[in-house]
């Protein structure tokens, strides 16, 4: 019985102040509908990042006279550096066919095969590859890169594309986590701001409550009930908003372009949820939060 009187007590309190609660809406509208689109485009963008990072390798190749056994003890030796996640072997037979696939005006029917056999080892993170590069060929004391084994002719990465790739993902992600820190402390702040104004118009009867006896939390629940009813509200309207984007424009540009569905990002069901929660949540939080300073009289 005492939550019908709160919660008609809520219903109330938004009809009479309807410009606030409108400020109110309106902010956790904005604020969610931002957060609705910045979640998946950071995902997208690290997982394009993580995609390209995953083909980060260094290439190990063999001399031409490299007998099968010493092909094996190659393979060992790799296997054996530390930060090595995999070795995979292209045989110089599968790498010229693969090369004529590519560019068959390129490679035309030769009398020999100028491709040596190749190692391709990958790290376990991006940020292994030079390392592990140091490793399979260490300079000497003269300068002259030498090989672990008699039997490697060259080891090569992409030195420059490699630091520069990992430099943009250290930056994406940095940057994905200060933009939701961010964001996440701009969100508080605004709907908390516009909660707080909503409830210096009401401080008078805040005021008069407290003298008459009433406890805090008596006080407090109303408010509360009225923030989760405005949070669900506007983050209603927020997915109503995400979801006719996302049928007006995101799915025909999906359907008829796979690049725009290529990045994995999170579904719609569990963003509505999201945005559903964080609505109630940081409204509710906000209102009670709010009103402490209205309670000290």
């Amino acid at each position: 019985m005492r939550f019908g009187f709160f919660f008609r007590e809520s219903l109330r309190s938004i009809r009479r102040n309807a410009a606030p609660n409108f400020a109110a809406l309106a902010a956790i509208v904005v604020t969610l509908v931002v957060v609705g689109v910045f979640i998946p485009v950071v995902q997208a963008t690290r997982g394009a990042a993580d995609s390209v990072s995953s083909r980060v390798m260094v290439a190990v190749y063999m001399k031409d006279d490299a007998t099968a056994a010493q092909e094996k003890q190659v393979r060992q030796q790799l296997e054996q550096i530390k930060g090595v996640k995999s070795v995979g072997f292209e045989s110089k037979q599968q790498a010229l066919a693969q090369e004529r696939k590519v560019d068959p005006a390129g490679f035309p029917l030769l009398s020999f095969n100028p491709l040596p056999d190749t190692f391709h080892v990958y790290p376990k993170t991006p940020g292994q590859v030079l390392a592990i590069k140091a490793t399979i060929a260490p300079t000497g004391a003269g300068g002259k890169v030498q090989p672990i084994n008699s039997a490697i002719a060259n080891v090569k990465n992409a030195t420059d594309d490699t630091k520069k790739l990992l430099t943009v993902t250290r930056f994406v992600t940095v940057s994905a986590a200060a933009l939701s820190v961010l964001l996440i402390i701009a969100s508080v702040l605004l709907i908390g701001n516009t909660i707080r104004l909503s409830l210096y118009a009401r401080r008078r009867e805040v005021e008069v409550m407290k003298l008459v006896g009433a406890t805090d939390w008596f006080i407090r629940w109303p408010f509360v009930i009225e923030g989760v009813i405005i949070g669900a509200l506007g983050a209603v309207l927020a997915i109503g908003v995400l979801g006719l984007s996302k049928i007006a424009l995101l799915d025909p540009l999906a359907n008829n372009f796979a690049l725009v569905a290529a990045p994995r990002t999170i579904s719609f069901l569990p963003l509505v949820l999201v945005l559903l929660v964080a609505g109630i949540l940081v409204s509710a939080f906000g209102s009670g939060l709010s009103l402490r300073r209205f309670l000290r009289v």
